[in-house]
């Protein structure tokens, strides 16, 4: 069973999260490499690109956006489920959205929201607790295998 975890490279708590995952589920690989990039990756690629003079749109093309695509599409298509740590932003939900709709379990690990959405409900399970999180993974995900 492979879980990846989905949440913002400025979210600090993915990793410890995972953590927590992963002593909860021993048998089970719970995937956040994509982390290790830092918190302003991002932001070093959007200069770098600005920098080059390239827009956003061309900067989609240039080879290190379709490598980091790759790298996350390749271990997003190879998961059983995700698990959205928030807050995340557009690419965690989009990423979310992506495995829902191939008919994967998709999980919210929510937080404190100023702003409330309705939205969350297309999600396999929503909660503010782990202990909660890892009673719901289990339960949807031994009934899928």
């Amino acid at each position: 069973m492979k879980i990846y975890m989905i949440g913002s490279l400025r979210n600090p708590l993915v990793p410890t999260i995972a953590k927590q995952l992963r002593v909860a589920f021993p048998t089970w690989e719970i995937f956040d490499d994509w982390h290790a990039a830092g918190p302003h990756a991002d932001d070093c690629w959007r200069d770098y690109e600005k920098d080059r003079g390239r827009s956003f749109i061309e900067a989609l093309s240039g080879h290190a956006a379709k490598n980091v695509f790759a790298f996350d599409k390749r271990h997003l298509d190879s998961s059983d489920a995700v698990v959205l740590v928030a807050p995340a932003g557009k690419s965690g939900h989009l990423e979310l959205g992506y495995m829902l709709g191939r008919g994967k379990p998709g999980f919210v690990l929510i937080d404190s929201p100023e702003r409330w959405d309705v939205m969350y409900q297309f999600a396999t399970g929503v909660t503010n607790d782990l202990d909660e999180l890892s009673g719901m993974m289990r339960a949807a995900l031994t009934v899928t295998r």
